[in-house]
């Protein structure tokens, strides 16, 4: 990366604020961008609640909290945001409705050189580059959940991404102590989603087929496969409305219905998203 170390990320959701902080404690200057002042509240409560343990497990000292609350801020105005920066990150809704309304307005709004990444789990970089300006600087960061913990970063170099876009996107990567792997075409999904979704539909075709329970089976997973949790527990940590939009978006595009479809549908309609939320296949109450 250049010398800036100016970050946004739009989305301050449960992914977009842990991209936001991870960057901030790394020494970034990190504003979020969201505009839901509900979200924004607990946002600015996980913050002060994460660092504060921190310091009571001491992993951080006072003064490094401090310095990073220094350098990371919220704000509702995406022109605020998105100022002066050398990179953005788009994490809101997997919605591509959505999410080309945002690129459009931070591309509207951005330096012209300022690398713009989406965080998307699914939808390549590609599908937006008409209504990013200079779409070579566009590309997929998909960063995985929980950000803070996982080390690894998907950058995607659709047809459109330039070299420079690229080699940038894997140094902030890499700056803020993520292990970037470099996807070489556009394909969705990606790499690691793309052999999850292999499991996941496996998994909900034995719970469909009362071959066990789904406690059982996410046990089953764990213990003798050596996963730190099972596609279940997966699903309510990442989010059930975030599975749902994508299993949605595959039947509207391809006609395909999914294994499970019917499950998160309806727990997406209950308003059980997962540890979001205190429901999901789990409680978290």
């Amino acid at each position: 990366m250049s010398e800036n170390k100016k970050c946004a990320v739009v989305g301050g959701g449960t992914m977009g604020r842990q991209i936001g902080l991870n960057a901030a404690i790394h020494g970034y200057t990190t504003t979020v961008c969201e505009t839901v002042p509900a979200v924004r509240e607990n946002l600015l409560k996980w913050e002060e609640e994460y660092l504060m343990g921190r310091i009571a497990k001491g992993r951080m000292t006072s003064e490094q909290v401090e310095s990073i609350k220094s350098r990371f801020s919220v704000t509702d105005d995406l022109k605020t945001a998105v100022i002066d920066t050398a990179i953005i990150i788009e994490s809101i809704i997997e919605d591509r409705r959505a999410k080309t309304k945002a690129l459009q307005q931070i591309s509207n709004l951005a330096p012209t050189d300022a690398i713009i990444g989406t965080n998307s789990s699914y939808m390549v970089s590609s599908l937006f580059k008409d209504v990013v300006s200079n779409p070579e600087r566009l590309t997929n960061l998909h960063f995985f959940a929980p950000v803070l913990a996982m080390k690894l970063v998907e950058v995607v170099k659709g047809e459109h991404v330039s070299d420079a876009t690229v080699e940038k996107a894997m140094d902030f990567c890499r700056a803020v102590d993520k292990t970037p792997v470099l996807v070489q075409k556009e394909e969705d999904g990606f790499i690691v989603n793309n052999i999850l979704k292999v499991i996941k539909e496996e998994a909900y075709r034995l719970i469909h087929s009362g071959v066990c329970s789904i406690e059982d089976l996410d046990t089953a997973v764990k213990l003798g496969l050596g996963h730190p949790m099972g596609p279940f527990e997966l699903d309510d940590l990442s989010g059930i409305d975030v599975r749902y939009h994508v299993l949605k978006r595959r039947l509207e595009e391809t006609g395909i219905k999914s294994e499970g479809y019917d499950m998160i549908e309806n727990l997406y309609k209950e308003g059980r998203y997962g540890k979001k939320t205190g429901h999901g296949f789990y409680d978290y109450m």
